[in-house]
């Protein structure tokens, strides 16, 4: 297959025509590599490159979904340990439940240059393999209620390398899919590994009491998702490719560091997914704590926790955030989910006295909803913006300069993804300090809405609006 392109969007050996076109052969080597890749051509995309890069993201999804089963496993055994014969007290459970989203977001740094080291396709089945470790671990700490709390906290801690999956994932996505359609193809890979926060919180509570009578067989927790996460190495090594033009660019990721802008989407993808995972991981507890004598949710009893609502609810509402990113803009989606987050945030306010479930339950689904949307959009908006900023300073579409923007956008997306997902950790932290020196959560939701609110202003006022600085595009 041939495709023509410009000789700078590949490396890949290209010919001259008569004409002074150029045209690059794509060519496969040993290790399922691929050069000449260029989704940008329309010819190309349509006769082979579709359906090359579907291929790569479906089990790029299925290998992040089960990164983020192992990521935010302890947002559901935490609540099940009491029943187990375990004597935590609510500051440590909090910390056994955000942790892992501390080293998953500091793990995301590396993790978004793996890709650019080793390829894609080599780098998911290593990071796959490495989820083997906390979830055997888990199986062997959780069985025995004697267990330090140390140990649990370090096998927890271990659990974060799930959530540096998601940063490499995205980044290696990224390059497989044309500008237009990013929006969608990101979406969907997010979408896929926030729903193993869903899944874990929705299967792990039927698993672990089949069978079971007087005690849990909460050791499941860990061990049932071992054939699955084999399955993916399994999967990534037969059906996943390495893109050669995926080149680390370490001095494009330094200067996008140095990037204002790329410190301001930091901030509101903390917002944004930030309080998806930092929500979703505590929501369990947040259950337990305001209902504990609501029958539904008796572990022991083998009843099922529908905490998994909110998490799934936010990950499917993500593609969609970005799908409307793509048709209206990241900003504007963006400042409407904001607005949705904080009536959410409010409504539990106003609502927590009543203590009605089905009232508390409402006004999450619609905060978690919100959330997803505001991923999906925040997400959109960073190769926009990247592509904007090299507009306004008179880069011209397929020179090396072009090239170098696509890669130190590539860059910021995992670097962002990482800085957004300590909201996971901050979340938490910010609801156990609330209960400490309150005795309650109110305060806690009266800060989040206020950040929603700033962060809200913050997107109209550097995104909606236009700026000569972005080149005046709708971001």
């Amino acid at each position: 297959m041939t495709t023509t392109v410009t000789p700078s969007t590949t490396d890949a050996p290209h010919r001259t025509t008569g004409t002074g076109t150029a045209v690059v052969e794509l060519t496969r080597r040993p290790g399922r590599w691929i050069d000449g890749w260029n989704p940008e051509d329309s010819a190309f995309w349509k006769a082979e490159g579709r359906a090359i890069a579907r291929r790569n993201l479906g089990w790029s999804i299925f290998a992040e979904f089960l990164g983020f089963i192992i990521w935010q496993l302890w947002s559901i055994v935490v609540v099940m340990l009491p029943a187990a014969g375990f004597q935590l007290t609510s500051s440590e459970a909090f910390w056994l439940i955000s942790l892992p989203s501390l080293v998953g977001a500091t793990l995301r740094f590396p993790y978004t240059f793996m890709v650019a080291v080793f390829g894609g396709r080599n780098w998911t089945i290593v990071s796959a393999g490495l989820l083997l470790i906390p979830a055997v671990l888990l199986g062997i700490v959780v069985s025995n209620p004697e267990t330090p709390f140390g140990v649990l906290l370090l096998v927890a801690a271990l659990g974060g390398v799930g959530g540096g999956n998601f940063a490499s994932s995205m980044a290696n996505i990224t390059y497989f899919f044309p500008q237009k359609e990013k929006g969608w193809a990101l979406g969907l890979n997010a979408a896929g590994g926030n729903l193993g926060t869903s899944v874990a919180q929705f299967a792990v509570p039927i698993a672990v009491t089949v069978g079971a009578a007087a005690t849990l067989n909460i050791a499941l927790a860990g061990w049932m998702w071992i054939p699955l996460i084999l399955v993916a190495m399994w999967g990534a090594w037969r059906y996943m490719d390495n893109l050669s033009s995926a080149k680390a660019d370490f001095a494009g990721s330094a200067a996008a560091l140095r990037e204002p802008h790329l410190w301001l989407m930091a901030l509101l993808y903390i917002g944004t997914f930030g309080s998806f995972i930092g929500f979703a991981s505590v929501f369990p507890k947040l259950i337990a704590d305001q209902f504990p004598d609501f029958s539904t949710f008796q572990i022991g009893q083998a009843a099922i926790s529908l905490a998994f609502l909110g998490a799934l609810i936010g990950s499917l509402a993500r593609p969609y955030g970005g799908r409307l990113a793509d048709r209206f803009g990241g900003a504007r989606v963006t400042v409407g989910a904001f607005a949705v987050m904080a009536l959410g945030a409010l409504g539990l306010i106003w609502t927590l006295p009543l203590q009605s479930f089905w009232v508390f339950l409402a006004c999450f689904l619609v905060l978690f909803a919100a959330t997803g949307m505001g991923n999906g959009s925040t997400y959109r908006m960073i190769p926009s913006i990247f592509a904007a900023r090299g507009i306004a300073k008179g880069v011209v579409p397929g020179t090396p300069e072009a090239l170098g923007v696509q890669r130190k956008a590539a860059a910021a997306l995992g670097l962002i993804s990482a800085i957004g997902a300590y909201g996971g950790f901050l979340i938490p932290q910010v609801l156990n300090a609330s209960q400490l020196a309150t005795g309650g959560y109110t305060a806690a939701f009266i800060g989040f809405v206020a950040g929603y609110v700033a962060l809200l202003v913050m997107t109209v006022l550097v995104y909606v609006i236009p700026r000569a600085s972005l080149a005046k595009q709708r971001i």
